[in-house]
């Protein structure tokens, strides 16, 4: 039997959507936004205003990251998925795919930017995966205030700056054996505001265990072990 990672629809969806990636000019699209890579992260900038900026950007997991966001949510049989950084979706397929697989459940997902939200929510009822999916618009740290039940997956995939705000919102509901799942941990623009994160995520009365894997620009996975 197939995975719905395979099936028609959803093949064709994050063809299309890695296709358009690959054919970005990244350097100048975030040269445009304002944004040095090489520098450090733009704190001076709001969310907002940086989501409006870069509105026309796709930003996304590599197609290893999300064969691995697929993976991982069907090893751990998620059924509950939080996902922080929406953009146009294709990390959300990959998501919504393995909860169709472990047999059904919801991805909650927020995107700050709404001209991107309407642009996921098109590529989700193209894929035939929008009854899986809770797309919620804002400031993720007002639309994750309510989640239900407890978070078998968080993937991290917003604003870096973000990351460990959402984060502790989050972790009152992550069950033990629920994993975090951190997108690109390695890159330049980001060390410097990671270093808090990472200080939270190693310290041992957090009750994380983490790895980080070499894949795209590094991928960290944090098992919540209590």
């Amino acid at each position: 039997m197939s995975s719905t990672l395979e099936s028609d629809a959803v093949a064709a969806t994050l063809n299309r959507l890695l296709a358009a990636e690959d054919e970005q000019d990244l350097a100048a699209e975030w040269a445009a936004a304002g944004v040095d890579l090489a520098g450090d992260f733009p704190a001076e900038m709001s969310a907002a205003e940086l989501a409006e900026r870069t509105k026309d950007i796709i930003m996304s997991v590599s197609r290893e990251g999300g064969r691995l966001l697929y993976l991982l949510t069907r090893a751990v049989r998620a059924r509950t998925v939080v996902e922080f950084g929406t953009s146009f979706g294709i990390s959300t397929l990959y998501l919504a795919s393995a909860v169709r697989d472990n047999g059904g459940g919801q991805v909650v997902t927020t995107e700050l930017q709404q001209d991107k939200a309407r642009a996921a929510k098109e590529n989700f009822a193209a894929a035939g995966l929008d009854d899986l999916v809770d797309l919620r618009v804002g400031d993720a740290r007002e639309t994750l205030k309510e989640l239900s039940g407890p978070v078998d997956l968080v993937l991290l995939d917003g604003w870096l700056d973000l990351r460990l705000p959402v984060l502790r919102l989050v972790e009152p509901r992550l069950r033990p054996g629920a994993l975090v799942v951190i997108d690109d941990v390695d890159l330049d623009i980001g060390r410097g505001v990671y270093e808090e994160f990472r200080a939270h995520i190693d310290d041992p009365a957090n009750g994380y265990l983490s790895l980080t894997l070499p894949v795209h620009q590094g991928v960290q996975l944090a098992l919540k072990l209590h």
